[in-house]
C-alpha cells in the first residue's frame, strides 16, 4: 500500500529495504517514544523514501535515531531553540524544515508537525502520514507547509 501510494504521488521515489520491528524497536529503545502504528508500518515496508531530489521523505531507522538525538543532544542546539524533545523528526524538506510527530501522555497521534528552523516555529500540517505524503506531492511547491 505504502511502496503504491508514494509511487503515486512522487515519480522519483527511491525505497530503501524493509526495516524489520526489531530494528524499528530501537528508535522506541532510544528515543524513549512510540513509533507511530502508521510510521512504523511504512518502515515495515521501506526503510527509508528519498525524492524530491534526494529530501528526506520518510528517514531510515539509523536517521531517525542519529537526527533525533542530536537534535535532543546538542548543546549548541539547545542553546538557539526550544527543546525537541517532545519531537520525533522523520523527515525534512532538503532546506532545513523538519517533519515530526508530537509525544502526547497518551501516546495519541495527533498528525504532522513542521519544525522551521528559522524561526523554531513548531506547526501542524497534517493530520495522517497519508495526508503529509498527500499534501507535501501537492502542487503548492516547497511552501505547502507554510
Amino acid at each position: 500500500m505504502w511502496k503504491d501510494l508514494i509511487r503515486e504521488l512522487y515519480e522519483d521515489a527511491e525505497f530503501a529495504p524493509a526495516a524489520s520491528d526489531t530494528e524499528i524497536d530501537q528508535v522506541e529503545g532510544r528515543l524513549d517514544q512510540t513509533v507511530p502504528n502508521e510510521l512504523r508500518d511504512l518502515l515495515r515496508h521501506a526503510n527509508g523514501v528519498h525524492a524530491e531530489w534526494g529530501a528526506g521523505l520518510v528517514w531510515s531507522v539509523k536517521e531517525i535515531i542519529d537526527l533525533n538525538t542530536q537534535f535532543r543532544h546538542d548543546a549548541e542546539i539547545a542553546e538557539l531553540y526550544m527543546s525537541f524533545e517532545q519531537l520525533m523528526f522523520f523527515g525534512d524538506n532538503g532546506g532545513g524544515d523538519q517533519f515530526a510527530y508530537v509525544r502526547l501522555p497518551s501516546g495519541q497521534n495527533t498528525g504532522v508537525y513542521v519544525w522551521d528552523h528559522e524561526t523554531d516555529d513548531r506547526k501542524w500540517v497534517a493530520s495522517s502520514l497519508t495526508d503529509y505524503l498527500q499534501r507535501r506531492a501537492g502542487t503548492e511547491g516547497d511552501g505547502w507547509f507554510r
